[in-house]
Formats: structure tokens, sequence, C-alpha cells
């Protein structure tokens, strides 16, 4: 796997709306609900905003990175690997290319929220340094599942 890690083109705003769809699907359906068309509605923005970065082997999106500046540091909203790529470490690869992000920019830190239940995200996210915050409701209102709120601190 000869990876790179890059800001997201335009031209790779349906790449990247296909991997956040296909790895999130299975997230989504264990709290209930299903993706909605509007849901990566935000991307066209944030590309060009320049705070989408994708993962790419050879010609091919193989992982997306959405993130939020905050004047905290840099929020993670979604972070998606390839179905057919997942369980290779590459969620792991797009955390440190993400902190190498943060801290070139000068940010204190990174930020996100997952799903209680998703304990495997918890698991790897602890793996990068992050800790847990708080414990809440989302803020979308979308669904009632409690979500970890973690942070990392540099």
């Amino acid at each position: 796997m000869a990876l790179t890690f890059r800001k997201a083109a335009p031209s790779e705003r349906d790449d990247a709306q296909r991997i956040l769809w296909s790895a999130f699907t299975p997230y989504v359906r264990n709290l209930g609900r299903e993706i909605t068309a509007d849901n990566y509605a935000f991307l066209d923005a944030s590309i060009a905003r320049g705070d989408v970065y994708v993962a790419v082997d050879g010609p091919e999106v193989v992982g997306v990175a959405a993130t939020e500046r905050r004047e905290d540091g840099i929020y993670i909203d979604r972070l998606g690997v390839s179905p057919a790529r997942q369980g290779m470490g590459l969620g792991s690869w797009l955390l440190v290319r993400i902190e190498e992000v943060a801290r070139s920019v000068g940010a204190r830190g990174m930020s996100l929220e997952t799903a209680e239940m998703a304990e495997g995200n918890i698991r790897l996210y602890r793996r990068h340094g992050f800790e847990v915050v708080r414990r809440g409701p989302p803020s979308h209102g979308k669904d009632a599942h409690m979500r970890v709120f973690m942070v990392k601190v540099f």
C-alpha cells in the first residue's frame, strides 16, 4: 500500500461521499437510522475550505477525513475508510496525518465524538491519545444514542 495523504480536490467530491456513505452506513444503521441524501451536502463547502483530506492509493481514494477548524483545534467530523480497506490500519494512518496537519497549523488539539455503542471507534481513538471528556446526547437530535466526546490536547 503506497498511500498519499492530501487535501481533497473538488473533482473528488463524489469519491469522498462514496467512501463516507459506505463506511458510515453500518454505523448509522446500528443507531436505528438510515443515511439521507442531504447527509453529505456539507462536502462541497468543506472541500473548498480545504477541510477534507483523502488517502489515495494509486488513482483510488480509499479513505476520507472531514474536519472542521475550531477555536480550540481541529474537530474530526467524519473519518471513513473504504470497506475493502478496513482492518488494515488505514484509519490509524489517517488519524496520524490529521494530527500532523493540526500541529502544523498551530492547533492546540483535536476533538471528535462517536456513539457510545461504537466501542471499536472508542478503542481506536484512545490508542491515538484521545481521552473521553464527557458523555451525552448527540447535538443533532436524530437519535437518542449517547455519544462519547473525546479530545486530544497537544
